[in-house]
């Protein structure tokens, strides 16, 4: 017999990571049945939840974001927190998820009893992937976790539906990469609250400098954030274990002005509102999707669309007003 949510509830808060990982199985689900209950599990778990700190950790593929967060993650560790580490995988839909990379890749922060690494799965699309990570944070923080990390896959509309869902964003990038930050999108750098130059150690000191003057004469161009600042630039090498202090730091600092002043939970507030907003849609999808004679109809606008004998908005009109009758 299938444990309640309850039951798992209570084992989850006991920091039990078989728990956790079915609580999270529970929340992905797409069954009907399954959503009930993880819609019932999270309600238990709200008020263990919202004690975290939340960031996120961006940037272009290869800029050595994994090593980065199993560095920072063991630091933090060696602070007293307990990590969660959620990484973005576009490709669960077909391989199941890659857990076992992410846990090669962070292979010092895997080991730890205080971490937890787990792919949150995109199943096709960025609005699953922000839904699902949303509430797998909640899940974590009400583990245990103080400190949860959502790793993206790389620069691109993702990165910006994750800050969305956390209190802070690093954007990692590599010196000498004039190419690289040509293809930031300017939405990308507006959501960072830390721009970091990784792997600091191995660059020639003049690209090093270049990079950086680079993106210091570039931040006063972009709008401030929300909570009224502009990032600043950090150089770490989280193979040597240089500058991951001073990030911490940085980072711990910025999130207890945001505590002490407010802005973090008004920031919370509007994620959440936003949260309703796109459940609502999604629901909205399925209510459609399932309604009697819908899938009929859908096959044959969409091949009218497909043959030109009709527009886009024209067969969506078609689909919405039988959905509204």
């Amino acid at each position: 017999m299938a444990p309640s949510t309850a039951d798992l509830l209570n084992t989850l808060r006991t920091g039990d990571r078989g728990a956790l990982a079915k609580a999270i199985t529970l929340i992905e689900s797409t069954r009907p049945v399954d959503r009930e209950a993880a819609i019932e599990l999270l309600g238990q778990a709200l008020p263990f939840s919202g004690s975290a700190m939340r960031l996120g950790i961006t940037g272009i593929p290869g800029v050595g974001k994994s090593t980065l967060i199993d560095a920072f993650g063991r630091h933090a560790i060696a602070q007293g927190r307990r990590v969660a580490v959620l990484a973005t995988d576009p490709s669960s839909q077909r391989t199941g998820g890659s857990i076992l990379g992410d846990k090669t890749r962070m292979e010092g922060l895997s080991r730890s009893a205080d971490a937890f690494i787990r792919p949150t799965p995109s199943s096709g699309m960025l609005g699953g992937v922000a839904r699902r990570t949303r509430e797998t944070i909640l899940l974590c923080e009400a583990a245990g976790y103080d400190l949860v990390l959502v790793e993206t896959v790389g620069v691109g509309q993702s990165e910006l539906d994750v800050d969305g869902m956390t209190d802070l964003n690093l954007l990692l990038t590599i010196a000498g990469a004039g190419d690289e930050l040509q293809g930031i999108k300017r939405g990308i750098m507006e959501s960072a609250d830390a721009i970091v130059i990784t792997k600091s150690g191995s660059w020639d000191p003049k690209a090093l400098a270049e990079t950086r003057s680079a993106l210091r004469h570039a931040i006063p161009f972009l709008p401030p954030r929300e909570s009224g600042r502009r990032p600043e630039v950090l150089l770490t090498d989280a193979l040597a274990g240089t500058g991951i202090p001073e990030l911490w730091q940085h980072v711990q600092g910025l999130f207890l002005k945001d505590e002490e002043s407010g802005y973090l939970q008004t920031r919370r507030t509007a994620q959440n509102v936003r949260w309703m907003e796109q459940a609502i849609g999604e629901g909205l999808q399925t209510l459609l999707r399932d309604t009697p004679g819908m899938a009929a109809l859908l096959a044959a606008q969409q091949e009218l669309v497909r043959t030109g004998k009709t527009s886009a908005l024209q067969a969506a009109d078609v689909i919405l007003g039988r959905f509204r009758g």
